[in-house]
């Protein structure tokens, strides 16, 4: 897996790459001391892995992430524990608190390294059912993929939005999980607390997204999302 670096402090620079000699399979490509630098070297090589620092000169970790519309991706590594939230929301893989203990360390490779093998291996089957199941109101639902016009995460419940029904369908299941019984070329989440059915989508702009009976948003952190949307990657 190659891997890119990013931190103004020649130190901590030195202090990443010497962590990541411990892990054989994570090869350092570049190390960058801002995000002017970082995004040279992804435009000339192929990165699966960046480890940023937050707080740098000009452009920061979090613009940085969020200007990419093909992220790979992220571990942050700063000194800064209130980013974290904001972090999480990009979809990074981890967050470390500088100073980073080894074991700590590792640990984050670890779970990047176990991601880009699930991502490697990963072959979408061909979806032969047009419809799920959901339990609502103490009663197994089933909901056709074609009426579901876009999908709303509530903590641990979604809310199902009908194109033909006013009052739309509360489950106790999470967005992550009922993402994952859905057609991936059809739905697309646009928000952390969003999915949409790419069927019912009519118009789309910098900031929200226009369907059949309402508008939601697109976060920053799924602009790259667009794309896929609209076939360009």
């Amino acid at each position: 897996m190659r891997c890119l670096i990013i931190d103004d402090e020649p130190l901590a620079l030195d202090l990443l790459e010497d962590n990541l000699k411990h892990v054989n399979t994570i090869q350092v490509v570049a190390r960058c001391r801002n995000a002017g630098e970082a995004i040279i070297a992804m435009q000339k090589e192929q990165i699966d892995l960046i480890f940023s620092d937050i707080y740098m000169p000009g452009i920061n970790g979090l613009q940085l992430i969020r200007s990419l519309t093909q992220k790979p991706m992220v571990i942050f590594v700063t000194a800064y524990e209130k980013f974290a939230v904001e972090g999480f929301e990009l979809d990074v893989v981890d967050y470390l608190v500088k100073p980073v203990p080894l074991d700590r360390f590792l640990k984050a490779c670890h779970k990047a390294l176990d991601l880009y093998e699930l991502r490697r291996s990963y072959v979408p089957q061909p979806t032969t059912k047009n419809y799920f199941f959901l339990h609502a109101d103490y009663n197994l639902v089933k909901i056709s993929f074609d009426q579901v016009e876009y999908i709303e995460g509530l903590k641990d419940y979604i809310k199902v939005h009908l194109i033909n029904q006013q009052k739309p369908v509360l489950s106790r299941i999470s967005l992550k999980a009922i993402e994952l019984q859905l057609p991936p070329d059809q739905f697309f989440r646009v928000h952390k607390s969003y999915l949409v059915n790419l069927d019912h989508v009519s118009q789309m702009r910098r900031a929200r997204i226009k369907l059949i009976n309402t508008e939601i948003p697109l976060s920053d952190g799924y602009r790259d999302v667009i794309n896929r949307m609209i076939g360009k990657v």
